[in-house]
């Protein structure tokens, strides 16, 4: 698979990240796949305990950067 002609190059792909294992799978999918930088998102809506340790997730499963604003 990889980059489509029909399509320009992905270079870089921000994820709107839950930390659950949809978006967990999908960031070494993506990075495999597109061979491009996967930078995770993910808002603090008033998680509080949920939010625990969701970067540190994000960085284990291939995010190059991961912010939670």
């Amino acid at each position: 698979m990889g980059n489509n002609d029909a399509f320009p190059p992905v270079n870089k792909v921000v994820l709107a990240y839950s930390g659950g294992l949809d978006t967990s799978v999908i960031v070494p999918w993506l990075k495999e796949h597109y061979n491009c930088e996967v930078i995770t998102f993910t808002a603090d809506l008033g998680q509080e305990d949920e939010l625990d340790g969701l970067e540190e997730k994000a960085i284990a499963t291939g995010a190059s950067k991961a912010y939670i604003v």
